[in-house]
């Protein structure tokens, strides 16, 4: 576990306790005995004018009644008379420790009921101590004994809601882990009970095929849909949390407190949904943020917890509606008054800023603005948690706030620490081939990339040095003490450094860069006696680097490694062309397919790297010029269903596209030469006939690990589920390492 990790589950943990020390939650259950007594009087009887709020601490009369109705009542009789102390200290007086034997002396000797007081009007202040209606007692007690219980029980609810994730990242801890720490047994783990879970349960995409791929519906509403096992956790935990709510949340006919049965459950359901809500920050901003010591402890993906991310903010945020919806009804009679209340004022602008979220969070609108919608995430979020934190101040659940704010803070401080501790140098930024950008960042000697790993990189600019974006890397051929991110140019930050780029001088230049991570955990595929690595277009690096490491960390090691890399064209070798040649020197099986093997656009790229390509073109050696009408591509070329095209937004060229000295065809026997070592095939990948015969062909267990274009990335997940039951009974693992970021 690396340092930081441990640095961020301590410091958590002291915070949160140090935190809800301040100001500890105080069960209110016996508290219900007082409060239910002196309303009951409140209803019955007067004693001083209503002006006098502190009468029940200063007439005699009023403390010998409460006297007098809490030995009726006979519960917790030590702890109500203690609670009259506490209470009365609110109104700066201070008791004696013997007031109750005084009182219920004088209740003894003097009091009287209704019908034995002369023109008794409950609305006159008496001056006798009252012996209140003993039948409306019980009522009394057991609708505040259902009022004061659902404050309780909504915090242990609001626990068990907690406690529910709690034990399924115990549970997927503990499944994860066994494929590190015991890889034999897992291997062994191939019995119909356990292949029909992984194939019908934990493996698939919830519907068929698509799991990373956009879900789209009625144009602007897109979606995605998690993994079949997340949807049913995610499921599990809605039920759970409309059992929470549902439960023990019954109101009495004719309750005296709120006037009717339905007033007090609207009460009840109201003060719930508020609590459990409050109560689920933490859990939703942990699952957010960066430094989630959770990853390494459970070992999912952040793309997992991006997910629980949604949804149990989803949850939080229907739950605080509740809430506010509830008391708008509750208070519609006196609704501008109690709007004007600081605590009410800002419950509605912590709601509103909640709504906000989640409608500028639309799939649509994140996935094309991405920026706009991180920037107004954080201020919006922030605005809920200042709003939140001042509605609760006042009303006894601040603690429940405390580890929320912990939470964030600590992430935000721990991700500038990683920036300061790396510092921000100079990196060489290079526009390569297929709109990719090769960013090459000096590292200091302690930083240990993660093998699968990404960072966050931030581009100091004046216009964008705010923003940080997530990729892999790997570590630099040519200088080991650098590392390599490779950011294929979309929008925002990539785009406007491809246009300086297009301009400069070699198409590259100098930028001060702050790297924020390492981030993320290598897949258990090292533990499987065969790897194979399928890694499409931009998804190379991150697999790259972690077969790479498993092959260099084991080298004696009997396991099988394969990498498979599917590109577009030949050109777009030309930007992990060191790397690629470095894999001559490990034990792994590589193999690229160029889905478009025909299309030789911008190929002349290769003279930058082939210098006596282009000397030897100039002396008119004839046996260079290539005929468009030869194929001496001495690929190998797929047949039938292998050759077939994706319906992807590729486009294949059927015609060659000469370059300016029309010597592309000895472009590509240079890249074979230099290659010999890894297999090219033209065409694309058959996902379907694939999988299977690599099964066969394993030596034992087999783990997938893919990344590239989410249509392939499901292709394989489908077919490695699919396989999951195979003739051989051998362990099938499937491991993605895309991730879904918008």
């Amino acid at each position: 576990m690396h340092f930081s990790s441990y640095f961020a589950c301590f410091l958590l943990g002291f915070v949160s306790f140090t935190s809800a020390s301040l100001d500890p939650y105080e069960k209110l259950g016996k508290k219900r005995i007082f409060y239910a007594c002196t309303n009951q009087i409140a209803s019955e009887v007067s004693f001083c004018s209503p002006l006098e709020r502190a009468c029940q601490c200063e007439n005699k009369n009023y403390m010998a009644t409460i006297a007098g109705c809490l030995r009726e009542v006979n519960e917790e009789l030590n702890f109500t008379i203690h609670f009259m102390l506490q209470n009365c200290v609110y109104y700066n007086i201070t008791l004696t420790d013997e007031w109750y034997d005084d009182a219920i002396k004088l209740y003894d000797e003097k009091a009287k009921s209704a019908s034995e007081i002369p023109n008794f009007n409950m609305s006159i202040p008496i001056d006798v101590p009252f012996i209140v209606n003993k039948t409306m007692t019980g009522v009394f007690q057991e609708a505040f004994k259902r009022f004061y219980d659902n404050y309780d029980n909504s915090v242990n609810y609001g626990a068990g809601m907690l406690g529910y994730w709690l034990l399924v990242l115990i549970l997927s801890a503990i499944f994860n882990w066994t494929k590190i720490f015991f890889p034999n047994a897992t291997k062994r783990m191939t019995g119909p009970i356990v292949n029909w879970w992984r194939e019908y349960v934990s493996m698939p995409a919830t519907f068929r095929v698509k799991k990373s791929q956009e879900q789209s519906f009625l144009r602007y509403f897109g979606f995605l849909i998690p993994s079949r096992l997340e949807s049913l956790v995610i499921f599990l935990f809605y039920c759970v949390t409309i059992w929470v709510h549902a439960m023990n949340s019954k109101a009495i006919e004719g309750d005296p407190v709120f006037g009717s049965k339905y007033q007090a459950e609207l009460r009840y359901v109201s003060d719930r949904t508020g609590i459990t809500s409050t109560l689920m920050m933490p859990l939703v901003f942990l699952y957010a943020g960066r430094n989630n010591f959770l990853q390494w402890l459970v070992q999912w993906d952040y793309s997992t917890f991006m997910a629980y991310h949604r949804h149990t903010a989803r949850i939080m945020f229907a739950l605080a509606v509740i809430h506010s919806v509830g008391y708008t009804v509750i208070v519609k009679d006196t609704y501008a008054e109690d709007a004007a209340e600081t605590y009410f004022f800002w419950g509605i602008i912590a709601t509103t800023a909640g709504g906000l979220i989640i409608i500028q969070a639309f799939f649509y609108l994140r996935r094309r603005w991405y920026e706009i919608f991180l920037f107004l995430h954080i201020v919006l979020a922030a605005i809920w948690v200042a709003g939140l934190w001042i509605h609760v101040t006042d009303l006894g659940f601040i603690w429940l706030v405390y580890p929320a704010v912990a939470v964030w803070c600590l992430d935000r401080v721990i991700r500038i620490g990683r920036l300061i501790v790396f510092g921000f140098p100079h990196a060489d930024v290079t526009l390569l081939a297929d709109e990719t950008l090769k960013v090459v960042v000096p590292k200091p000697s302690y930083w240990h990339l993660i093998p699968g790993g990404h960072a966050f990189i931030h581009f100091i600019k004046p216009t964008y040095f705010w923003q940080s974006h997530p990729f892999t890397f790997t570590n630099s051929i040519e200088n080991k003490d650098s590392i390599v991110l490779y950011c294929k140019v979309k929008g925002g930050i990539t785009h406007s450094l491809y246009q300086s780029l297009a301009k400069a001088p070699g198409r590259t230049c100098k930028i001060r860069v702050g790297v924020e991570g390492p981030y993320g955990e290598p897949t258990p595929a090292r533990y499987s006696d065969t790897a194979v690595f399928i890694a499409g277009g931009n998804g190379i690096p991150g697999l790259y680097s972690e077969v790479v490491d498993i092959a260099e960390s084991t080298p004696n090691k009997d396991n099988k490694l394969k990498l498979i890399w599917v590109v577009r064209e030949w050109r777009s070798l030309y930007w992990f062309y060191e790397e690629l040649l470095h894999l001559g020197k490990t034990r792994i099986e590589t193999t690229v397919y160029i889905s478009q093997p025909k299309n030789y656009n911008f190929i002349e790229e290769f003279h930058n790297r082939f210098a006596g390509l282009k000397r030897l073109s100039i002396d008119g050696s004839d046996d260079l010029k290539a005929d468009s009408s030869k194929e001496d591509v001495k690929v190998e070329e797929l047949s039938g269903s292998e050759k077939q095209s994706s319906t992807d937004d590729i486009v294949r060229i059927d015609e060659p596209i000469p370059t300016e000295d029309g010597s592309y065809h000895k472009i590509i026997d240079i890249i074979q030469s230099e290659l010999s070592h890894i297999k090219f095939i033209e065409g694309r990948p058959d996902i379907e006939e694939l999988i299977p015969q690599e099964i066969h062909e394993s030596n034992g267990s087999i783990s997938f690990v893919t990344c590239g274009h989410p249509a392939m990335v499901d292709k394989v997940r489908y077919y490695c589920t699919k396989n999951v039951s195979n003739k051989e009974k051998k362990r099938v693992d499937f491991y993605e390492q895309i991730q879904v970021w918008a």
